[in-house]
């Protein structure tokens, strides 16, 4: 098979589908009789090729990118204009059996213009889902049409976890959506030894800092734990266009000294990142399916998190979703699980054994499985 990829965000470009796709095309790389092509985005002007394995060759679309994590519309319209181009001459250039594009908008957009030619499926992420980023509403009901129509025209459309196909089904009720969840390396992340709790606790969030992330609650919780005499500190790993804004609310509340902005941490020190800190915490008001929760489940991390879409398959008794939005509710529950070190140690034990249900290699399968399906219905075939 010869597959085209399409996914405007690539790292160190963007969050969760970025690193989704990387893993994979990690093991997309080890796979006998696939021959894959991406089209993404590069954060300088120029086009870029490289090759990514054998199997495997990246094209990049060079953008004026003014922060790595953090799209602005114009930067997403720039790269919209921008691929048109190349992605046709891939197409004229290749004879590709299908296209999978992460994002039903705006990568695929450039699908959806050449349907007809070839078919693709999409693989839903987040924001290409109305309802699912305030920012975007306005948007949404402007693209409400188009939306339709790129997910209609797909061969099939796929959510990362049951909650954000649930939310695409309420934008479009009728349509078959099936799920394939984010996986985790088990190998790369796993818990330290002895693991336990006492002394100073030690948050972590790993987060865009956006709106959506609300990254300003987990800041007044650990005001409102610092108010009960806990000593904390709030790791936050992560960039983007709040980053001043959460720093003076820190100094507003007088607990600059507990939060810590780490920026951007690097791929091979998040493993360790994990092992140093004791609970994972998350206050988004929207996911598709948490790439770091995973990461922090596979560490032994207990999680405390807001409800969101991607918890129903990974929150068990390895952690708690906090119903009642509100920083005295959310320390309330962290205070618990720190102050108990025997429903910590269970947490910390249950948070890995579910994380190891989870992999990269089954996520890629179920695609490589997808694709071949399509394949065979496809007319001449």
């Amino acid at each position: 098979m010869k597959i085209l990829m399409l996914n405007y965000e690539f790292p160190p470009i963007g969050g969760g589908a970025a690193k989704a796709l990387l893993c994979i095309l990690k093991e997309y790389a080890k796979t006998a009789g696939l021959k894959v092509d991406v089209l993404t985005s590069a954060a300088e002007p120029g086009y870029f090729q490289e090759q990514f394995a054998e199997n495997i060759d990246i094209y990049k679309v060079g953008l004026h990118k003014k922060g790595l994590h953090y799209w602005r519309k114009i930067e997403v319209i720039e790269w919209l204009f921008k691929a048109r181009r190349p992605y046709r001459r891939l197409l004229q250039q290749n004879d590709y059996d299908l296209v999978h594009t992460f994002f039903a908008f705006p990568s695929g957009y450039l699908c959806y213009k050449t349907c007809g030619r070839l078919p693709y499926i999409i693989s839903l992420r987040g924001s290409d889902v109305p309802g699912y980023n305030v920012r975007l509403g306005l948007d949404y009901k402007l693209l409400r049409g188009l939306f339709r129509k790129i997910w209609l025209s797909a061969f099939a459309v796929v959510a990362n976890s049951e909650g954000l196909r649930k939310l695409a089904l309420d934008f479009m009720p009728a349509l078959e959506i099936s799920v394939i969840p984010n996986g985790i390396d088990t190998k790369q992340f796993c818990p330290a030894a002895d693991k336990t709790i006492g002394g100073r606790i030690n948050l972590l969030t790993v987060s865009r800092l956006i709106s959506r992330k609300r990254v300003d609650l987990l800041i007044e919780v650990t005001a409102v734990l610092k108010s009960m005499g806990l000593d904390v500190v709030l790791n936050i790993a992560g960039q983007g266009n709040l980053m001043n804004a959460l720093k003076v609310l820190s100094g507003r509340l007088d607990i600059s000294d507990a939060v810590k902005f780490l920026g951007r941490v690097l791929p091979e020190e998040m493993p360790q990142l994990y092992r140093d800190n004791d609970i994972f915490v998350m206050s988004s008001r929207h996911e598709g399916m948490s790439n770091a929760m995973l990461e922090a489940m596979a560490s032994g991390l207990p999680i405390v998190t807001t409800q969101c879409e991607g918890l129903d398959e990974l929150i068990g008794d390895n952690g708690v979703i906090v119903e009642e939005i509100t920083a005295e509710q959310i320390a309330k529950e962290i205070r618990n699980i720190a102050e108990n070190k025997g429903l910590y140690k269970e947490m910390s034990v249950a948070a890995r054994r579910k994380a190891e249900d989870f992999n990269w290699e089954t996520s890629a399968q179920k695609y490589i499985t997808l694709y071949k399906t399509i394949l065979d219905r496809r007319p001449g075939r």
